[in-house]
Parts: C-alpha cells; sequence; structure tokens
C-alpha cells in the first residue's frame, strides 16, 4: 500500500474519534509494553548484529528508557489529560478559562540509527499519549533492530500505527499533522524544505558539538571517569556525546593521565579492546574519522579493526582544526586547553548552539554562573550525559541542535495542541459595547493604566 494511501487511512480513523478515549490510549499502551516485553531477547540479538551491543547496553539505554517513559503515562495519562481551568480578569468578567490539550491527528516519527529503539519508542510513545496515530519511519541502517521494530508493533492496525522500514522518496511530501524528528541537521533542512508546502508542525532533535570544560576547581579524577564513560559509550555515537573536552592548562596534564586510566580500565581487558565494545555505524565513517585526526598528537587509539574503533584521545587540538569543524559522532575525543573561563564562554557562544553543555567544578558559584551564561539544549553539571534519563527534565536542542523538547509531561505536552476556552456566564460589564462615552474612555484608561507617567 503507499504512504498516501496509509496516511489517508489514519486520518479516516483518527477522525472516527476513538484514539480521543483516556482509556484508548492507556490500554494502547499497555499492549505495547507487553509486546517490547515480549521481544527483548529478539532487540539483544539485534543490536548485536547491527552494532554489537552488549545485553547491558541494550536493556539501560534502550529498552530500560522505553519503558521508564511507558510506565511514566500508564501512571499519570488521566492526570495530564484533564483539562487546566485558569482564573479570568475583569475584562471577561464573568466567566473562567479552560485549557484542553487535543491530539494533533496524524503524526510522523523519524528515528536515527544511533540509538533506533530508544529513539523510535520514546516519543511514539508520547503520540500515542497524546491520542494521535502515527507513521514511524526508523532507520534503514539498522535493518535488523528495524525489523524487530516492525514486529513490536505489528500488534497494532496500520489505520493506528504503521511502520515504514523502506526508503520512500514521498514519505515527506505527505500531508501529516505533525512531525517528529531525530536525526541530522542537514537532512532536516531538506525534509523541512519539502514540507514547507504543507506547514506541517514539528520538533526536530538534532545535534551538534557538545564542549565539555573542566576547570581548575575540578574533582579531577571523577571528571576523567565521567567524561570517559559519557564520550565512549556507544562507541561516540550519542547525540549528547560530549564532542570535545576543554581543560584548564593547570589540570590537564592530571586530566589526561586519569583520562587514560579510565578509558584503559572501561574498555581495554588487558592490551585488547573488549569484544563487546560497539561498531562505528560504517566503515566509510571510521575512515572519515581517522582521516580528520591524520597528523594530530594522538596519545591513544587513533587505529581501527573494521568497524571497531578503538576510544581516541588526540592533544594540542585548536578550534581551527579539522576534526573540531564539524560533529565527531565516533570514539575520538579532542583535548583543548583554556585559562579564563569568561573568555571560553564567549568562544564557545558564538558557535552552533550545542545540544548539551558540560562544566566540571566543584564551585556552586561557577557552575550557576556557567549555567545562565551559556546557550544549550540542556547538560550536566559535574557529569555528562545523564540529563537525559530524567523524566522530569524537558530534553531538546536550540537553534542548530533542535526545535523542541520531550520526555515526561513534555512528551504529552508536545504531541498535543493547548486549546484555550473562554466560558462565558450571561453577566457581563457593558463597557465594551458603543456608544463610547467619555466616562467609559476614562474607566478604559486608568484600568490599563494609560497616560500615566512614568518613574
Amino acid at each position: 500500500m503507499e504512504i498516501k494511501q496509509i496516511v489517508d487511512k489514519q486520518r479516516d480513523f483518527f477522525n472516527g474519534g476513538a484514539t480521543f478515549s483516556v482509556d484508548y490510549r492507556l490500554d494502547a499502551l499497555k499492549k505495547l509494553k507487553q509486546s517490547i516485553l515480549a521481544h527483548v531477547d529478539d532487540l539483544t540479538v539485534a543490536f548485536k548484529t547491527d552494532f554489537n551491543k552488549c545485553e547491558f547496553d541494550v536493556c539501560s539505554t534502550e529498552v530500560g528508557m522505553v519503558l521508564q517513559e511507558l510506565n511514566f503515562f500508564l501512571k499519570r495519562l488521566r492526570k495530564l489529560s484533564r483539562p487546566t481551568r485558569v482564573r479570568t480578569s475583569l475584562t471577561n468578567y464573568s466567566s473562567y478559562g479552560k485549557i484542553v490539550r487535543l491530539p494533533y491527528g496524524v503524526t510522523l516519527v523519524v528515528s536515527p540509527w544511533n540509538y533506533p529503539f530508544q529513539l523510535t519508542f520514546v516519543p511514539l510513545i508520547g503520540a500515542i499519549a497524546g491520542g494521535n496515530t502515527a507513521v514511524v519511519k526508523p532507520s534503514s541502517k539498522t535493518p535488523n533492530v528495524s525489523k524487530v521494530i516492525k514486529d513490536i508493533l505489528s500488534v497494532f492496525d496500520e489505520e493506528y500505527v504503521y511502520v515504514n522500514c523502506e526508503r520512500d522518496e514521498t514519505l515527506f511530501e505527505q500531508k501529516f499533522d505533525f512531525m517528529f524528528y531525530t536525526g541530522s541537521a542537514d537532512f532536516a533542512k531538506k525534509i523541512r524544505a519539502v514540507q514547507a508546502k504543507n506547514l506541517v508542525p514539528c520538533v526536530l532533535e538534532l545535534g551538534g558539538k557538545s564542549p565539555c570544560v573542566v576547570d581548575r576547581d575540578a574533582d579531577v579524577d571523577l571528571a576523567a571517569k565521567r567524561i570517559a564513560w559519557g564520550k565512549f559509550l556507544n562507541a561516540g555515537q550519542t547525540c549528547v556525546a560530549p564532542d570535545y573536552c576543554v581543560v584548564h592548562e593547570s589540570v590537564k596534564e592530571e586530566f589526561i593521565k586519569k583520562l587514560l586510566e579510565y578509558i584503559r580500565r572501561f574498555y581495554f581487558l588487558g592490551d585488547a579492546l573488549r569484544d563487546d565494545y560497539p561498531y562505528v555505524i560504517t566503515e566509510s565513517k571510521v575512515k572519515e574519522v581517522l582521516g580528520l585526526i591524520e597528523g594530530e598528537k594522538i596519545i591513544v587509539g587513533g587505529k581501527a579493526e573494521g568497524r571497531k574503533m578503538y576510544p581516541t584521545v588526540v592533544d594540542e587540538v585548536t578550534f581551527d582544526s579539522p576534526i573540531m569543524q564539524n560533529e565527531i559522532f565516533a570514539p575520538v575525543l579532542p583535548v583543548l586547553t583554556f585559562t579564563e573561563l569568561k573568555g571560553l564562554l564567549a568562544k564557545i557562544n558564538v558557535m552552533d548552539r550545542p545540544l548539551a553543555f558540560y562544566y566540571f567544578s566543584e564551585s556552586k558559584a561557577a557552575c550557576d554562573y556557567v549555567a545562565e551564561h551559556v546557550v544549550s539544549g540542556g547538560g550536566c553539571m559535574n557529569d555528562t550525559v545523564m540529563h537525559l534519563t530524567e523524566e522530569r527534565l524537558p530534553f531538546g536542542g536550540v537553534g542548530r541542535s533542535g526545535t523542541g523538547s520531550y520526555h515526561g509531561a513534555k512528551s504529552y505536552e508536545t504531541f498535543t495542541h493547548a486549546k484555550s476556552l473562554l466560558y462565558k456566564n450571561k453577566q457581563e460589564l457593558n463597557l465594551k459595547y458603543p456608544p463610547y462615552t467619555d466616562a467609559k474612555t476614562n474607566f478604559v484608561k486608568r484600568y490599563f493604566g494609560i497616560n500615566k507617567k512614568q518613574p
């Protein structure tokens, strides 16, 4: 069946009104949870085949985060879906206001290859919880995981949830009511250009070069430990991974020493890279990244065996180095130095807005200053990556790193429209009706503070 027919079929189903029922949505979420749990073993095998991911990684970074989001909505959806009553002003005496959240309709969820399960299902859960139908487009670069995704979602009729694993040039030409896209900024530009004719509203979860700053008063051992984990998790293919590290020159030597210790402890068995270290997505990506660091001062790594690229640290890098021109998205960590924090932040703030910003310091005042003076999608103080695991913290980018956010209650807001309603009683002030006398005009001026002298 052509994608246009699927979209038309979903629109007919949505217009039938079934998904407006909170009970219907909850039943769908329960059915989804059961289907996921029934396919965990299949997912483990698929991830091993596509990515060389170990079972722990699959459970913690993929399935676990999806189940956490599912459980959040199973527990809180009824409360989230209740209309909110708000007070009104004297202008609308006698009345009250109400905000009702309604689904958009037929939604499109496009997911990437780096966390193909989690980044498909977390937004899809939001779409279902919000009362929408969904067309799901998983990545073709992880064919085995995408097949399991399709198997899991086969519990739903395609008029409700449809999975398209094939390349389809007409997909983005369809008149969707909302799109949720996770992927590269360059491809997002192409999609949005096609969708402009239909004015499709969207959330874009992109990426960018997320900085990690280690200040002079940081706990260097802790910083090295958490950066080694956050950077080389999933072989560096995490949208919020520290892209590069800027270390105060007074602690650089100690930091690099500790960083190398943790890399060896986490990812090596003797002199060999652990068997379960994840693959880079393609061999061509490996060659591209190795080419970018050719001739640089490589402290550790800098080599690969097929798609398995060794954790790599590059020293004496500058902002003009080839590896610093684009998001790396591979297990390579450039290390730069700084001497003065405000100057460094000024430099970072004129670059493209990063998806995340990480800062290590034992000074709360310094952490607060950085939090209030660096524009980024989100981030952590004295940690990396972990902010996206908190359902109460909306996750999203800003500028080139994305538009909109989700997770937890924010996902419900993202996949619904806030409809504002004014409920008016028979009583009212007749002030708005003509004729407009001097007395009425004077009252309006007093009420709005017009012609008052400014201090």
